[in-house]
């Protein structure tokens, strides 16, 4: 005899159930993976933020990575046409660009002190910004230093320019947990992070 309620049957009708279930779960599985990595992303970015603003206040009161800016001397130096003398304000066009990465200095735009590297001062660096996002390579980090008219000649208690310091990471990429098993990746944005050196000098800061 037919039911009376043939919408309630239709229901409360359980077959096919498992099939329609297994249609259905890997769109499910994808959208709760794909809800988790798009939290995993933020937070990769945010924790690339963090990094190179930590790493910009550690190069300002530690050793320069352009192991030149520690014993350049202005004292007598002609910038612009301007002798500078002892006591005198250091203007920023005594400094072009020095681009440093995990290998070596450069002089992006002249004038530069000179070009030697401190391996030393960069593992330091490296470490530093390591504790706060540990997939960064090395290779990730570029550190610039460039002009910014401050410091004097002939200052006995440190470097005698205090440059703008500016951190990068660049070419990072993170792996989405739904595509891990691919190998696939996804390019995070280059990170930046200015500040104008301080002492700079010593392998620690507070």
């Amino acid at each position: 005899m037919r039911s009376p309620f043939p919408f309630r049957e239709f229901i409360f009708d359980e077959r096919g159930f498992a099939a329609e279930f297994a249609l259905v779960l890997p769109l499910l599985l994808l959208f709760i993976l794909g809800t988790i990595d798009v939290g995993i992303y933020a937070w990769r970015i945010n924790q690339g933020e963090k990094a190179t603003q930590i790493g910009a206040r550690f190069a300002a009161v530690t050793d320069p990575i352009a192991e030149s800016l520690t014993n350049a001397t202005y004292v007598n130096a002609n910038v612009g046409g301007t002798l500078i003398t002892q006591g005198d304000r250091i203007p920023a066009s005594a400094l072009g660009l020095l681009t440093c990465n995990n290998s070596s200095c450069s002089c992006t735009i002249a004038p530069c002190p000179g070009t030697s590297f401190s391996s030393t001062a960069f593992a330091n660096l490296s470490t530093r910004m390591k504790q706060i996002m540990p997939t960064i390579l090395d290779s990730n980090i570029v550190v610039e230093y460039s002009g910014s008219g401050l410091g004097f000649a002939g200052d006995p208690n440190g470097p005698e320019i205090a440059p703008v310091i500016t951190v990068k990471l660049t070419n990072m990429t993170h792996t989405p947990i739904a595509f891990s098993p691919l190998g696939a990746g996804v390019d995070l944005p280059d990170f930046s992070y200015s500040i104008t050196a301080e002492d700079a000098r010593g392998t620690t800061s507070n």
